[in-house]
């Protein structure tokens, strides 16, 4: 499978690095490497994950309360958003609409 990581999901990728790093020097470097582990799993395991607002598969980050949204197309897996799990559900659902 091939991963596609969209430009929505990749500014949610930024924003939470800066918002890790000013926890703590290399901590958004650590995020990174940890949401971008999780997303490299999606070559072996796409598609076996629940599936939230009719129509992502969402897969939750082994480190981080970050959940990966993502849709399945034939041989591409589309990542379209990166959210924070804290946050209301209902932005998360504004988010993806």
């Amino acid at each position: 499978m091939k991963i596609e990581i969209l430009k929505s999901a990749h500014q949610d990728l930024i924003s939470g690095f800066y918002f890790y790093e000013k926890q703590g020097k290399g901590l958004g470097t650590y995020f990174l490497d940890t949401l971008f582990s999780d997303i490299d799993s999606l070559q072996i395991y796409a598609g076996i994950h629940s599936i939230h607002f009719d129509k992502y598969h969402r897969l939750l980050s082994k480190r981080f309360p970050f959940a990966i949204y993502y849709r399945v197309e034939e041989d591409m897996v589309y990542i379209h958003a990166v959210l924070d799990c804290r946050r209301n559900p209902a932005w998360i659902r504004k988010k993806l609409k």
